[in-house]
């Protein structure tokens, strides 16, 4: 029999940990009454050997934590994804940040109990940038962003971590970020980098505008208010959306990339659910929003070249495929400069690479080891596949998973 313990915490941050090196979170768990009298609602599906597990109709961005799956490991055989610690990994660790890798997290979490079953793992999908600075406190182990640490903030997670070669940003999300719109009748357009600016900027105000039409001929267009919708929150979507903009659209898009939204005007919404939620709801609606969350919502097919490229987890890949490494801020940093303003037939620039950031060295050795596993596992070739599954993105070469994988196995006890 497989047992789980789900924790949703609905929008709100887990138990704070004293430092990212010690005190473990606690590991009780409301009861299914509980959750469903706060009209969160947890669905438990098995497939094969392995427990799936979907947490859905969250009101808000929440946290899930799974513990105590050994299904796919009561046969006794060893785990082979999530490396060697994961049989023996016995922790309690808590992560925290970047609300679109929740369905992935989704998936990572529960194929990692199923190797780790004594582990317990929980992530608070309260944006990217409070997932940084709950790290850089010293409030969880892990976090999940959508931009790399910024220069404030790097400085402090080398301080934590230990040194300038102790911080590890690995880009194990990469997914692309679909320009969502909301026109009855209209399931696709197609934009130039151009006229999504103009359109989120204010300078286009109705949909029929000629500008519009001339990228669309065909399609028939209606007489409504365009109302651009942004996230609330300080967000690595909003700062891969707005260098995108910056970089493809320079003559339009004048604001300077950012990771809290740069106009007045429109409307705004917390998280990615709340952005995909608004545009939904509000004929004329135009966001920006992780193509794995935008659901039945028409999504953009972006200008690149002479082509139209559609928001494909495979457009995106060849995007950050053909993009350089970021220099300095340490051995273990492999962020990466986006070509946002490539030509390059077959990529879709519009991209959101999503960073794992995490220490190569803990005081607490059972911590170390958990954090090993559980990074391992998100790397291997099972989790990657999970995730896409689960979530749409698009899964690391072989290539990048040679790169990452000995800076994992780096990670050990401090001292």
């Amino acid at each position: 029999m497989c047992s789980f313990r789900v924790h949703l915490f609905g929008g709100a941050r887990p138990p704070a940990l004293p430092t990212v090196l010690g005190e473990r979170p606690p590991r009780a768990a409301p009861t299914l009454a509980v959750l469903r009298r706060r009209n969160l609602h947890v669905k438990i599906v098995r497939h094969s050997a392995r427990a799936r597990v979907a947490a859905v109709g969250l009101a808000t961005s929440g946290a899930l934590l799974l513990a105590g799956c050994g299904a796919a490991n009561e046969s006794g055989a060893p785990a082979e994804a999530g490396g060697e610690a994961a049989a023996s990994a016995s922790a309690s660790i808590a992560g925290a940040g970047a609300t679109s890798q929740q369905a992935a997290m989704e998936a990572w979490v529960a194929g990692f109990s199923s190797v780790a079953p004594d582990a317990t793992v929980s992530y608070d999908a309260a944006g990217s940038g409070a997932g940084r600075t709950q790290f850089v406190d010293g409030a969880v182990q892990f976090a999940g962003s959508d931009s790399a640490l910024n220069d404030e903030q790097l400085p402090l997670a080398q301080t934590l971590c230990g040194g300038a070669d102790n911080v590890i940003q690995l880009p194990l999300y990469v997914s692309p970020i679909a320009v969502i719109f909301n026109l009855p009748g209209v399931p696709t357009l197609q934009l130039s980098a151009s006229n999504i600016a103009k359109l989120f900027n204010g300078s286009i105000t109705n949909w029929n505008d000629p500008a519009i039409a001339a990228e669309n001929p065909g399609v028939t267009l209606p007489d409504l208010a365009v109302t651009p919708v942004n996230r609330a929150d300080d967000s690595g979507t909003t700062e891969n959306f707005t260098e995108y903009l910056s970089a493809a659209a320079p003559a339009d898009w004048t604001s300077e990339p950012d990771g809290v939204w740069p106009l007045s005007g429109g409307a705004s919404a917390q998280g990615t659910s709340g952005v995909v939620g608004l545009v939904g709801s509000g004929a004329g609606s135009i966001g920006y929003a992780d193509e794995s969350q935008a659901g039945e919502l028409g999504k953009v097919s972006v200008q690149v070249g002479s082509e139209y490229v559609a928001p494909t987890a495979e457009a995106a890949a060849a995007v950050v495929a053909a993009s350089p490494r970021v220099e300095g801020g340490g051995a273990a940093n492999f962020a990466v400069e986006l070509a946002r303003d490539t030509t390059a037939a077959g990529t879709y620039p519009v991209v959101l690479v999503s960073y794992t950031i995490a220490c190569t060295q803990y005081a607490d050795a059972a911590v170390a080891d958990t954090v090993k596993a559980f990074l391992s596992y998100i790397a291997s070739d099972e989790g990657q596949q999970a995730a896409n599954a689960n979530a749409g993105n698009a899964p690391i070469t072989d290539e990048q998973r040679s790169q990452f994988l000995p800076v994992v196995e780096s990670i050990g006890a401090a001292g």
